[in-house]
């Protein structure tokens, strides 16, 4: 251990000790990740720590523990003993070959990391014809990028600052998916001396950004939080990359990666499903292609390394639950109130049979006159309609005005129920009565959440 080492770990603070060895021995591309907010450190000896997020029933490592080579494997197992004494399990996210050749957990490959020489990105892109395409469409529009200094950032409220905060929670905003935490969350301007900020700023307005987090132990950057406003031209982010690339030549970086493309690449046949059925919330696809378009040097796997007692099925549900910040079922119904476009497609299968099935009904029990019941009817299967042509391409006039329908039709719904249905309802028709009054008002606040994140 160098003397310098030394020192840094008398430091009484686990946050700089932990930094001291991030610096040491960071490997993982993830090792600078674990300074941001929200990580616990569990330290073997003075020389090794492990990053992790604590869920009611798991500790979940983020990537290989920071230590020598050689003690992977005795501070895994340590880390392992831990958790157990806590009534917890333990998995690590994220590790690479050199971790799972030497630790005795069981690991399931969990998708691929793209990564660059930096001193041939220049012949990629002398032969790469679409991405210089891309390039000089973004320069063509005004788009021009930077590396910010250091001071411009230091200053709370300095414009840069705070234009970079105000697209974040911009493009946050947009985002399908709740906001995550664990190794996604979002934090560009929790930065150290060893960071780099690269804007993209056109007619002076900061459209797009890329942060560079070190990877101390092999010379390299993670290029992470790959943001961009909508106003952004095409080849913006491409520009930024590029202007990423040629600065990490002249830094002397030896290796630069955009980080995990989560589900590509080979997979178990389950992993392959849950791609194929998330894929609506999650362009998974899209993200693999970004990279790919890019012409990495080559892509490394990563893996999900757990006990082989835990299981590959509770690993997962663990490492979900760390990104979910706050348990599963919560994210997922933060996700669904945002209005996703998948949760816009399934509102108009659902109106569909709910269609099918008004116009078998009883006309006299349910309904004051047949023509109510076939104005009903006829409204359901254009809202359908509607809201199929909105999930497929969104349209900001055709959601507005689908939204006032339905919540008009919430209204009236319930005033029907009130006044008409229920004192001639009794037993189970009580039950559809609830139906066809939360289905409405559900599919307006899900509608009015999906236009205000998209204004």
């Amino acid at each position: 251990m160098s003397s310098r080492l030394r020192d840094a770990l008398t430091i009484p603070d686990p946050r700089e000790r932990v930094l001291a060895l991030v610096r040491a021995y960071g490997w993982n591309s993830t090792s600078f990740q674990v300074l941001e907010p929200g990580f616990s450190y569990f330290f073997e000896g003075g020389d090794a720590a492990v990053a992790y997020v604590e869920t009611k029933r798991a500790w979940i490592a983020a990537g290989a523990p920071l230590c020598a080579e050689d003690r992977l494997a005795s501070v895994s197992a340590a880390f392992v003993a831990a958790a157990g004494d806590t009534g917890r399990r333990a998995c690590f996210f994220s590790t690479e070959e050199r971790f799972t050749s030497k630790v005795p957990l069981s690991s399931l490959r969990i998708g691929a990391e793209a990564i660059w020489d930096p001193a041939a990105w220049p012949e990629t892109v002398r032969t790469g014809r679409s991405l210089r395409e891309q390039l000089r469409r973004a320069r063509a529009k005004g788009v021009r990028v930077r590396t910010v200094p250091a001071d411009e950032l230091a200053a709370p409220d300095s414009p840069t600052r705070t234009a970079a905060k105000e697209l974040v929670e911009r493009w946050l905003a947009t985002r399908e998916l709740a906001p995550m935490g664990f190794l996604v969350q979002i934090q560009p301007l929790v930065l150290l001396p060893e960071h780099r900020l690269f804007v993209a700023e056109r007619d002076g307005k900061l459209v797009a950004l890329v942060s560079g987090a070190p990877i101390c132990a092999r010379q390299g950057w993670l290029l992470q939080n790959l943001i961009r406003s909508p106003e952004a031209p095409n080849g913006t982010i491409e520009l930024l990359v590029d202007h990423a690339m040629r600065t990490a030549i002249l830094e002397a970086p030896q290796m630069v990666t955009l980080g995990l493309a989560p589900l590509a690449g080979p997979l178990p046949r389950a992993l392959r499903v849950a791609r194929s059925v998330a894929g609506g919330l999650y362009d998974f696809e899209g993200l693999r292609a970004f990279k790919a378009k890019l012409r990495p040097t080559h892509w490394s796997p990563l893996f999900l390394s757990y006990p082989a007692e835990v299981g590959a099925p509770r690993a997962i549900a663990d490492v979900l639950g760390a990104f979910a910040r706050g348990g599963l079922l919560r994210f997922g119904l933060r996700t669904l109130l945002r209005g996703p476009a998948v949760v816009v497609r399934l509102l108009a299968l659902l109106l569909l049979p709910w269609a099918v099935l008004l116009a078998c009904a009883d006309a006299g029990r349910w309904f004051p006159y047949p023509a109510v019941k076939w104005a009903w009817v006829t409204f359901d299967a254009a809202l359908a309609i509607g809201l199929i042509s909105l999930g497929r391409r969104w349209n900001e006039t055709l959601a507005r005005l689908l939204t006032a329908a339905i919540g008009a039709d919430a209204i009236v719904t319930a005033i029907e129920a009130a006044a008409w249905n229920a004192p001639r309802t009794a037993g189970l028709g009580h039950l559809a009565l609830v139906i066809s009054v939360a289905g409405p008002a559900a599919a307006f606040v899900t509608l009015w959440r999906a236009c205000l994140r998209r204004a």
